[in-house]
């Protein structure tokens, strides 16, 4: 049964709905934000440390991101992306400041999806969840 539980921090994706190649996916109780064909940026409404914003990057940008925005973090538990909480006192300019790289096309921002491995004969489908287009 799906959640109706809206997550609070989605106004964040707002600069990418005039965007033709905006997606708006679920994954693990995130909302993840997928512009040009790759995973840039997800939010998450919960308990800390899932309260804010994650940076879908490589470590080798980490560096220079924060040296850009100092408020951002490695994530503790998923350290592969950088990370603000949704209390730190620059959240919301630092989420704009996130969203204009992406849409400006920050080649350290984004991950490409890694292709779904195809099915064996005789296994099940399983369902998986269709992206959304956001209509602005």
């Amino acid at each position: 049964m799906p959640s109706t539980i809206r997550n609070s921090l989605l106004w964040v994706f707002d600069p990418f709905e005039n965007d033709e190649t905006y997606l708006l996916r679920k994954m693990f109780g995130a909302d993840v934000a997928y512009v040009h064909g790759v995973q840039c940026l997800a939010v998450v409404d919960r308990d800390a440390p899932w309260d804010g914003l994650l940076v879908c990057t490589a470590r080798e940008h980490h560096e220079s991101l924060m040296a850009e925005m100092p408020a951002l973090r490695p994530h503790p538990v998923l350290g592969k992306w950088l990370y603000l909480p949704q209390t730190d006192a620059e959240f919301e300019a630092v989420a704009q400041h996130l969203t204009a790289r992406v849409l400006a096309g920050d080649p350290r921002i984004g991950i490409a999806p890694k292709p779904r491995k195809p099915r064996k004969p005789g296994q099940p489908h399983q369902r998986a969840t269709p992206a959304r287009r956001v209509k602005p």
